[in-house]
């Protein structure tokens, strides 16, 4: 494997990663993505691990016995229409790495060249993880299912954060994001002509109340300052102007930091649900969906983790929020941590104006080659 100067391995990288972004593909859908990531890493005479997943890439680093650290890069995209105008925009219609785990896959290769070079060196091996479907169908539970968190000792990762300069990590010991639940609810009644409502059961006004209803859990049964989110974000009801439909339907997410306030919230969803359908004369059917839970990052190694970076970039302690990663699926088996890396752009992921300086990935390569012996030697030490 020929050595690349740090300028010549940051082109590559930029290459590898404006066609990631180029080619984007969806959960479980990663095809393309799965072959060139294998492509790349037998290129460099890295070893790649079986799997009985149909997409998503694991491969291995290290010649001596010893503590296995993985290192975990998600690599799906989103259904979304890119407006960035980058030059390297997506040229599938409708697909975008809207979410920059275009920039995790470089950034991962990055690192795994890196540590390769000093392979010799390892007090132990490191496990790549380069997972599919974070954004759906809990990728992080199939890679765990298919065994590929066996042997593993500790994994960090990493998300690209937008308003915060290329190259800034973000650190916090404990809870850093929210857990996640989804919910699905069809109200059904008796349709009817618009009118003579008198002889249906309206359910789109049992849905409107539903929508208020549901927001007093938030203002009514949590503490305020343990905090939470419902928010209701896709609704349909009807076809025309001049029919009282059938059915009605909503769905959402809740957010929640606190195992005791993400239990309220599940006991109170389908009471109010309930409650509030009948009062209106439809039934309810209800689809609650368990997610992740939150990320929660180990103290101790954060703390590594936190003086090792800083030794060759900025670092802040991070503000929690209640978006959600499947990463933390792979802390309730192995202690972790997961750190924002500053992108340099200010539109929120999953937005189709969304940007990521190319900045970064010589950033994020260097935070897994450096944590990675770092974390080796203090887990080598510790045992």
């Amino acid at each position: 494997m020929a050595k690349l100067t740090d300028s010549q391995l940051e082109s590559v990288l930029i290459k590898y990663r404006h066609h990631f972004h180029e080619y984007p593909e969806l959960a479980d859908n990663e095809f393309k993505t799965t072959e060139k990531i294998k492509e790349i890493l037998t290129r460099w005479n890295i070893k790649i691990l079986s799997t009985h997943l149909k997409t998503g890439v694991f491969a291995e680093i290290g010649l001596k016995d010893g503590p296995t650290l993985g290192l975990r890069a998600d690599i799906d995209a989103l259904p979304i229409q890119e407006e960035s105008g980058v030059p390297f925009h997506s040229k599938v219609p409708g697909k975008m790495h809207a979410c920059g785990h275009d920039t995790h896959i470089a950034s991962l290769l990055g690192g795994a060249y890196l540590i390769k070079q000093r392979e010799a060196e390892l007090p132990g091996k490191v496990r790549l993880l380069f997972q599919p479907s974070e954004e759906a169908n809990e990728g992080a539970l199939q890679v765990i299912n298919d065994g590929q968190l066996d042997g593993v000792d500790a994994i960090i990762g990493f998300h690209n954060t937008p308003n915060q300069p290329i190259g800034r990590v973000g650190l916090k010991p404990g809870i850093a994001s929210g857990a996640i639940d989804k919910f699905k609810v069809t109200l059904t009644g008796i349709g009817a002509h618009a009118s003579a409502p008198q002889n249906g059961r309206d359910p789109i006004v049992a849905l409107g109340a539903e929508i208020g209803a549901l927001q007093s859990i938030i203002s009514r049964n949590i503490n305020a300052l343990s905090g939470g989110v419902l928010s209701i974000t896709h609704v349909t009801a009807g076809n025309t102007w001049n029919i009282l439909p059938e059915t009605a339907f909503f769905e959402g997410t809740v957010r929640t930091a606190n195992k005791e306030v993400r239990e309220t919230i599940k006991k109170r969803f389908p009471q109010i649900v309930d409650a509030t359908a009948k009062a209106y004369g439809v039934t309810a059917d209800i689809d609650w969906y368990t997610g992740d839970p939150s990320v929660v990052n180990d103290p101790g190694l954060t703390a590594i983790v936190r003086d090792e970076t800083s030794k060759f970039t900025d670092t802040y302690e991070l503000t929690p929020g209640l978006g959600s990663d499947d990463f933390a699926c792979f802390q309730e088996h192995v202690p972790g941590v997961y750190a924002d890396i500053g992108n340099g752009g200010h539109v929120s992921v999953h937005n189709p104006r969304f940007t990521a300086d190319d900045g970064l990935l010589i950033y994020g390569a260097r935070f897994f080659e450096r944590n990675s012996f770092r974390l080796l030697h203090e887990l080598s030490n510790s045992k």
